[in-house]
């Protein structure tokens, strides 16, 4: 495995190669620190959507807690990032597993569908490009892209009965 991770991040990072690549990983990036583009969209959402806010704060809020929870595990597993290839961006830390932007737009694209908002179907190829950026700019192993993706949508499945419940509480 470990074997495989490396292969396969040298072959995404070599993609960051052509500046056109490396511009649109580095943008995505930086919009997905800390889950920014998630926020904003699922505060953008509630803000227009008046029928479902409170569905929309609540996806909102478990979009958060998906990403402080990356950021708890982060702490315990303690995994360096890659030292094998030249990162394009600086982190704010020096943890790679699970990688948090993964995690948050993992939980964005699973609560943000479940609302199906005008536009939803581009949510999910812009959650996954968000994901594959992470190892196109050198800071991501696949297996912590993997493991955050899936923590994501793991919280938010634990949350939709209470994200839910929010059509019944309007």
């Amino acid at each position: 495995m470990h074997d495989m991770d490396h292969r396969l991040l040298t072959a995404l990072r070599d993609c960051g190669g052509d500046p056109r690549v490396a511009a649109a990983a580095r943008a995505l990036s930086f919009s997905g620190e800390h889950g920014a583009v998630w926020l904003a969209a699922g505060l953008t959402g509630a803000a227009l959507d008046r029928e479902r806010r409170t569905a929309w704060l609540r996806g909102t809020a478990l979009t958060a807690v998906a990403h402080l929870v990356s950021m708890g595990v982060k702490q315990v597993v303690r995994r360096p990032r890659p030292g094998h290839v030249r990162p394009l961006v600086r982190t704010s830390g020096r943890h790679s597993f699970p990688s948090s932007h993964a995690t948050s737009a993992a939980a964005a694209a699973v609560a943000f569908g479940a609302l199906r908002p005008v536009g939803s179907h581009l949510v999910p190829p812009l959650a996954a490009v968000m994901c594959v950026s992470r190892m196109v700019v050198g800071v991501h192993y696949p297996s912590d892209v993997a493991a955050g993706a899936a923590l994501g949508a793991l919280t938010v499945y634990a949350g939709a009965p209470w994200m839910k419940g929010a059509h019944r509480d309007a």
